[in-house]
């Protein structure tokens, strides 16, 4: 009796005595038509990833690391719900659902000083790894340390354990990560991105994507940033001239929903 070898059901070799199958069966196309700039897009939902970055409670928690810094973060709280209804129909859809955050080593043994340096300047010396005791909170945690209370997902969102979960160490998710050849084993050709920064993280994992070859979606209403709005809005208009598509969560959900 044949049995299938592969993680993923679209990308499986059929085993069967000494004959293996490496045919990979596609599904039939399921086509979701979405209003998005600078053009309307159709995109093939079996072939479809969703990577939220860097939504977790270092950045964007009341007790984290920005929040201990200064920085309002009410901003970022204002897309939760935008974020929830864009997971909540791909889960519907039966579109993976990627986490992608920071998770760094403890011994930050594959941070070289260029990639700390930006976040240790903003920090006032203190960043990736460091130990702080958050505001309002009992006990330390380092900054953005995988297993981390830092660098856990907020609760808001509702990340499932059979979501798929990545650790990064640098603005772009693709640099010393998993994260292409987890697209590839879905056989993923389109990816929509959300989350913070939009200008930073979000933009420069979506035009590492766009280089991979990957067909990129920003849903605007789903990133945020706290760069002044200017940024924002010039990563929405470098998406578009560029790099992908942009569209709303509620364009979206709707066109998954037909």
């Amino acid at each position: 009796m044949a049995h299938q070898l592969g993680t993923y059901a679209n990308n499986q070799y059929a085993i069967d005595g000494d004959r293996v199958d490496m045919t990979r069966p596609a599904p039939a196309p399921h086509t979701a038509e979405i209003p998005a700039q600078p053009q309307n897009i159709a995109i093939d939902v079996n072939r479809t990833a969703m990577v939220i970055v860097d939504m977790q409670n270092d950045f964007c928690a009341h007790g984290g690391w920005f929040d201990t810094l200064g920085v309002d973060v009410n901003p970022i709280h204002a897309i939760y719900p935008n974020i929830r209804r864009a997971t909540d129909s791909a889960r519907a859809a039966g579109i993976p659902i990627i986490w992608l955050g920071f998770g760094t080593r403890p011994d930050r043994a594959n941070l070289a000083p260029i990639v700390r340096y930006p976040f240790a300047r903003v920090g006032g010396g203190t960043g990736l790894g460091d130990a702080i005791i958050g505001k309002g909170r009992s006990g330390p945690h380092h900054i953005l340390q995988k297993d981390s209370w830092g660098a856990e997902v907020v609760p808001e969102l509702g990340a499932q354990a059979s979501d798929i979960f990545v650790d990064k160490h640098r603005i772009s998710g693709f640099i010393d990560t998993p994260l292409d050849s987890i697209l590839r084993n879905l056989d993923v050709k389109t990816v929509a991105f959300m989350g913070v920064n939009s200008d930073e993280c979000v933009f420069g994992t979506l035009i590492d994507a766009s280089f991979h070859g990957y067909d990129t979606i920003m849903i605007e209403d789903g990133t945020a940033t706290t760069s002044p709005a200017s940024c924002h809005e010039a990563a929405l208009y470098q998406v578009r001239f560029c790099f992908g598509f942009t569209t709303t969560s509620q364009d979206w959900a709707a066109a998954l929903a037909k």
